[in-house]
């Protein structure tokens, strides 16, 4: 094995970027949010009913 093997090892990113979606209507939107934290959930205005509603992290979409 060679020693430059064992010293060029990959990185982990340190942020992800997340799909968020709305539990009322269905919209979605893109936030990014750190690896190790627990999944988001926020409350944000939506615009298709006019009104504050929660969203919640549907999937991971790419590391950043």
């Amino acid at each position: 094995m060679f020693i430059t093997r064992v010293l060029l090892k990959k990185v982990k990113a340190k942020d992800i970027m997340v799909q968020m979606e709305s539990l009322v209507s269905g919209h979605t939107f893109n936030k990014i949010r750190p690896r190790l934290a627990d999944k988001l959930e926020v409350i944000r205005f939506d615009p298709y009913v006019q009104q504050e509603c929660v969203y919640r992290e549907k999937k991971k979409v790419r590391s950043m």
